[in-house]
């Protein structure tokens, strides 16, 4: 149980690396179209309402039990626990939150694969002239092609363990910080870009000026979950992180400074997309499909709309390779404090999320009417339970243990804010977090 070697090599890094984690399908994809399900205007408010008071706390704490352990999950949250005198079966949470990741990373790469697909038909201009039907119809073509979904799988599971087995400063460090700019790069462009279209006006408004009446429990619930998703807790990925934090770097401005590019991106690309829907009077409501079927045929009606498609999902594609990146390195690392290699718990990472991300991707073929629990097919099953309910699960007893477990002092130092910003943390984690996460897991079993 010795403490690990290895550190971010400067703040930025780390910010970046934290960043890398956050954002990805929750920004970019999930929050678009959740927006546009829940109001727009309200339901941003309430979001960014939600970041500030559950998921901001909520991370400092995952990040402080990382950086006061020193070791891999399971290790630090063991050795915290003996220290604190309390049971070493907290060490557990270590090992749920690398299953979590587990079961996310699986479907997650699947979806991800996606990306991969629609970026080469962007540059193919495979959607020019094409109708939402038939795009649609495309969509379901390729989702029935086990074939298709199986290789896009298995190549980006593979950029992703290939950078993870390559360790902190080669591999996680030096591909954040040249894709993170890159990605906020290309939400600049896009961002600019739909500042031309006519539908740059009315998105801002839909987008900013909330209407008070469209709040409701509904749209609040869905706030707050999205604030804790969006932000990567209760996974134990940033407990990882937290191991490899520099010595003097301030933890609360940190993780303000993730919070504040995480949401930077949520609404560049809210502005980027919405501005495209209503340039081509569409409905912001669309659901799921807002990714994948409405954007294409938005896109592809606007001048250069095939290059701007194409920088589209080549931002998508690198979002999810640093956030998949980023929730591979707790379960190496797990792996890594029972005297596996890097390389080797890699290897055995990757091919065990493969293997369980296939039976994601023979869930819209031959498996589609299998029904594993509660009516779900295995696609349903891991993209529902682990992200609605093991993480808000695992985010609350990461929160506990933070602020009830913990030994004070080793608290303290991690934090690194001083006594009265202390406790300014500790009491909103005790009154204000943890009982809002409560209320998110509380909705994922209803």
């Amino acid at each position: 149980m010795n403490e690990t070697l290895e550190r971010w090599s400067t703040r930025r890094a780390f910010i970046l690396a934290v960043t890398g984690a956050a954002v990805g399908l929750g920004n970019i994809w999930r929050f678009p179209y959740i927006t546009g399900e829940n109001g727009g205007a309200v339901f941003l408010l309430l979001y960014v309402a939600f970041v500030l008071l559950l998921g901001l706390p909520m991370m400092m704490a995952e990040i402080l039990v990382g950086r006061a352990g020193r070791r891999s999950p399971m290790q630090s949250l063991g050795h915290l626990a003996h220290q604190a005198g309390a049971s070493r079966h907290w060490r557990w949470l270590g090992l749920f939150g690398a299953l979590t990741v587990f079961c996310i990373l699986s479907f997650y790469s699947v979806v991800s694969g996606w990306s991969i697909e629609f970026l080469v038909a962007s540059v193919n201009g495979d959607f020019v002239g094409r109708s939402a039907a038939e795009i649609g119809a495309g969509f379901d073509a390729f989702l029935a092609d086990p074939g298709r979904l199986t290789l896009n799988h298995t190549l980006f599971l593979a950029m992703t363990m290939l950078v993870v087995a390559a360790g902190v400063a080669k591999g996680l460090e030096k591909l954040n910080n040249l894709l993170m700019p890159m990605l906020y790069g290309l939400l600049l462009v896009l961002a600019g870009y739909a500042a031309t279209t006519e539908g740059f006006g009315p998105a801002l408004s839909w987008l900013f000026l909330p209407d008070v009446s469209a709040v409701t429990p509904v749209v609040m619930l869905q706030a707050m979950g999205h604030a804790f998703f969006t932000l990567a807790v209760g996974a134990c990925a940033l407990m990882a992180y937290g191991a490899y934090m520099p010595d003097h770097q301030s933890l609360p401005r940190a993780a303000a400074a993730v919070a504040m590019l995480d949401v930077a991106v949520a609404l560049l690309a809210g502005i980027a997309i919405f501005s495209v829907v209503f340039a081509q009077g569409m409905d912001p409501g669309e659901g799921p499909g807002l990714m994948f079927v409405t954007l294409p045929v938005a896109f592809a009606e606007l001048p250069g709309g095939p290059l701007w498609l194409s920088l589209f999902f080549l931002l998508l594609l690198l979002a999810t390779w640093t956030s998949s990146i980023n929730l591979a390195e707790p379960m190496v690392a797990t792996l890594q404090g029972w005297g596996l290699g890097r390389g080797q718990a890699s290897a055995v990472v990757g091919l065990a999320v493969w293997g369980l991300g296939m039976l994601s991707v023979l869930s819209f073929s031959s498996l589609a009417e299998t029904r594993v629990l509660f009516g779900m097919n295995p696609f349903e099953l891991v993209s529902t339970i682990p992200p609605e309910i093991f993480l808000p699960l695992g985010g609350l007893l990461i929160a506990i243990f933070a602020a009830w477990v913990m030994p004070e002092q080793a608290s303290l130092r991690a934090l690194d804010a001083g006594p009265g910003g202390f406790r300014l943390w500790r009491n909103l984690v005790r009154w204000v977090s943890i009982p809002l996460t409560l209320v998110v897991l509380a909705a994922g079993l209803i």
